[in-house]
């Protein structure tokens, strides 16, 4: 017998995953266009197209169960896309690209321990195929979080290696900060 409070924490997960997978459908574009590096731009293009099968996944799952996977705003990712956008902002070339690996890797995370934690539920719960769907999603996250991994080491020494920043270079990147912060408010 299922437990009811269990099936409905279950499918509210369920839909605050799918509002966070269409908020990253959303923004992923945004990246492939500023990422500097032809890799990073791959990558981010790549999971793009992954991220819309996570999306349509819980579609599946939402219809076997017979809810509708809309009606929630997943706050943990609003604030993580956020996060990033501030961080495109205020840097530039390699930097921004090792910051949107940054930004990426924190998304892939919170993702990693959503669909571990929505999985362990469906294990629970009797649901074998959308146990099968989340683990599915669950191991392509954790190949994105790897493959950010493996990114990182070059670009990361590449904007360690960018000319450093003197007074001027440090002033025009506060400016870029506070014209941000003011376009935001």
């Amino acid at each position: 017998m299922e437990h009811k409070a269990l099936k409905e924490l279950f499918v509210d997960e369920l839909k605050d995953l799918y509002s966070a997978e269409n908020q990253l459908i959303k923004t992923l574009p945004k990246m492939v266009k500023a990422a500097t590096s032809d890799d990073l731009r791959a990558g981010f293009e790549h999971h793009w197209e992954q991220t819309k099968e996570h999306a349509r996944r819980i579609e599946e799952i939402c219809n076997e169960l017979g809810e509708k996977p809309s009606g929630k705003k997943c706050a943990g990712m609003e604030g993580l896309i956020e996060e990033g956008r501030e961080m495109m902002d205020e840097y530039e070339d390699d930097v921004l690209d090792a910051a949107m690996i940054s930004a990426a890797q924190r998304v892939e995370h919170y993702e990693i321990a959503a669909y571990g934690t929505v999985r362990t539920y469906a294990e629970l719960l009797g649901h074998n195929r959308a146990v099968e769907l989340l683990e599915e999603t669950l191991e392509e996250e954790k190949e994105t979080d790897q493959k950010l991994t493996e990114l990182a080491g070059a670009i990361n020494v590449e904007a360690a290696n960018a000319e450093g920043s003197d007074e001027v270079e440090e002033e025009d990147a506060n400016t870029r900060r506070q014209k941000s912060r003011a376009a935001r408010a």
